[in-house]
C-alpha cells in the first residue's frame, strides 16, 4: 500500500471535546457519545463546528485507550460540566490519509512511523484521526480518514 506523507506545521486549533479511558471495541459509542455532547453544546452556544470530527489518542492500549473526541471549533469556548474546551497544539505534524476499514489502518500508522524515522523526526506519542466521511450514511461510502502524528525534529 503507497500512502503520500505530507510534513505540516499548523498553528493552534480550538476544539471541544471529551475525553475518557475505554477499550477499543467501546470506541462506536464512545465517539456517538462525545460528538452529540460536542454537537448539543455547540447548539446551545449558536456556534458551528470549524472542521471535521477527530479522535486523538494518547496511547495504543486496546484495553484501556487514553482518547479524546470531538471538533474544532473557530474560538476558544470554556465547555461545560460534560465538554472540554481545549486545543490541538501548534507544531510539526505529518499526516497520511488511509481510505479503507478503521480495523484496518495499521498499514498508514505504520507508514507514517517509517516516514518520521527515514527523514529525522520523531512522533511525540499522539496520533489525531480526522473522520472526513461516514461511512454509517451510506454502505458504499469507503471510510476515509486523515491521520497525523505530531512530531519533533530529532
Amino acid at each position: 500500500m503507497e500512502f503520500t506523507i505530507n510534513l505540516l506545521d499548523l498553528s493552534e486549533q480550538p476544539t471541544l471535546t471529551l475525553r475518557e479511558t475505554h477499550p477499543v471495541e467501546d470506541l462506536p459509542a464512545f465517539f456517538g457519545k462525545a460528538y452529540g455532547a460536542v454537537m448539543a453544546y455547540l447548539q446551545e452556544a449558536g456556534e458551528q463546528p470549524a472542521g471535521m470530527p477527530f479522535g486523538v489518542y494518547y496511547n495504543m492500549d486496546m484495553s484501556a485507550l487514553d482518547i479524546e473526541a470531538g471538533f474544532p471549533v473557530g474560538k476558544s469556548l470554556p465547555g461545560n460540566d460534560i465538554v472540554k474546551g481545549s486545543s490541538i497544539p501548534a507544531g510539526h505534524y505529518i499526516s497520511t490519509v488511509f481510505k479503507g476499514a478503521y480495523r484496518e489502518m495499521k498499514p498508514a500508522y505504520d507508514a507514517l512511523e517509517l516516514w518520521a524515522e527515514e527523514n529525522g523526526w520523531e512522533p511525540t506519542g499522539t496520533a489525531y484521526e480526522y473522520y472526513l466521511n461516514d461511512p454509517n450514511e451510506d454502505e458504499v461510502v469507503v471510510a476515509e480518514t486523515e491521520i497525523r502524528f505530531q512530531v519533533r525534529k530529532k
